[in-house]
């Protein structure tokens, strides 16, 4: 599981998601897990909240694939610049 902040590139971040081969399963509160990759719909209500919340959106994530989690990863450490 990882944690992220995204404070600055939303759409940068679902471009990353979007480009995993694996599920990118979001975390809810009650430990549901709902897989956002190329899920458009579930992307645009978490663009929303994000806007909603001047462009601030914390999310916990489930990254099965070692690949897709570094690339997600990797996005983190960009946005941080």
């Amino acid at each position: 599981m990882i944690k992220l902040n995204i404070l600055k590139n939303m759409k940068g971040f679902l471009q990353a998601v979007n480009e995993c081969d694996g599920p990118i399963n979001l975390l809810g509160p009650d430990g549901r897990k709902e897989n956002i990759n190329q899920q458009y719909g579930i992307q645009n209500e978490l663009l929303q909240k994000y806007i909603e919340n001047k462009n601030y959106l914390r999310l916990s994530l489930d990254i099965p694939t070692p690949k897709d989690y570094m690339k997600i990863v990797f996005f983190s450490l960009g946005e941080m610049q």
